[in-house]
């Protein structure tokens, strides 16, 4: 993928430490604590993380996912352009970006058309107070317009880079991110963190993505990076599973087979990046 992925993941690598040292030796980090974080959070958008538009089931993953937290960490307020990718049938983050934005902002959804687009439409159909002011975009991991070039605030995408690798189109995906941000514009990157001592399965067929790789990808196509959290990170997910990231909640791939074992390790390590596309980028 890269002219020379191990130079490239190294300088990655490098530049985390560097962000992250001068902040660790005043003992703070990028990531913000949980409590630091709500206490700095809108609370219209605290409200709608805790809302009845909310399913049951996108609810219970919440300790996982910590959606007030890493929607605060990235910045997004009620007047931005807000670009999610590949929302998916569940909605998780639809259901709280929507509402959010309807009066002052804009959501836009860029997905495939099964996978995500139908049921948002369906969404859109039943509840068109909070979906309705909804933008609809295609993209299916390549160089796509998924918003007009230099209008986003906000690119954000949650758990998608591995799909992208394995059809080999992440450096498409990541160009056409930086296309539709405004100079100034954050990407908002979640992604399964794979094992830096185990090198990186350019096609991530265990879900997994390591961290420097992400790094150094976002940063090929002319990103920034400016902060990390780790509100969703887990230090019990081994990434050693028959079926990779899929073993674990709440796929549970191999069905009852150890399931209480996988229940206990809970939803998959994750890193939580932000990058800004620079201000005199065109």
């Amino acid at each position: 993928m890269f002219t020379d992925l191990k130079m490239v993941e190294k300088s990655a690598a490098y530049k985390l430490k560097a962000l992250a040292a001068p902040l660790l030796a005043l003992g703070l980090c990028f990531c913000q604590p949980l409590n630091a974080a709500a206490q700095a959070a809108d609370t219209s958008l605290a409200a709608l993380v805790d809302g009845p538009q909310r399913s049951d089931a996108n609810n219970a993953r919440d300790r996982y996912r910590h959606p007030l937290e890493v929607l605060t960490f990235f910045g997004v307020k009620a007047d931005s352009n807000v670009v999610e990718i590949m929302p998916a049938k569940a909605g998780y983050w639809t259901e709280i970006l929507a509402p959010y934005l309807k009066d002052r902002g804009l959501y836009t959804a860029s997905g495939d058309s099964e996978r995500d687009i139908a049921p948002l439409k369906a969404r859109m159909a039943a509840s068109p107070e909070l979906y309705g002011k909804t933008i609809i975009t295609e993209f299916n991991g390549g160089d796509q317009v998924i918003a007009p070039s230099g209008s986003a605030d906000f690119v954000l995408t949650f758990r998608n880079m591995h799909d992208w690798m394995r059809a080999g189109t992440a450096e498409a995906a990541f160009r056409a991110f930086y296309t539709a941000l405004k100079p100034g514009g954050i990407l908002g990157l979640e992604d399964h963190r794979g094992r830096p001592d185990q090198p990186q399965d350019p096609q991530a067929k265990s879900g997994y993505v390591r961290q420097d790789y992400a790094i150094a990808l976002a940063e090929q196509a002319g990103f920034k990076l400016i902060g990390f959290s780790e509100v969703n990170a887990n230090p019990k997910d081994t990434k050693d599973y028959p079926e990779g990231v899929w073993t674990l909640p709440p796929t549970y791939r191999l069905k009852d087979q150890d399931r209480q074992k996988y229940t206990a390790i809970g939803e998959s390590d994750r890193f939580v990046l932000k990058f800004q596309k620079p201000s005199g980028a065109e």
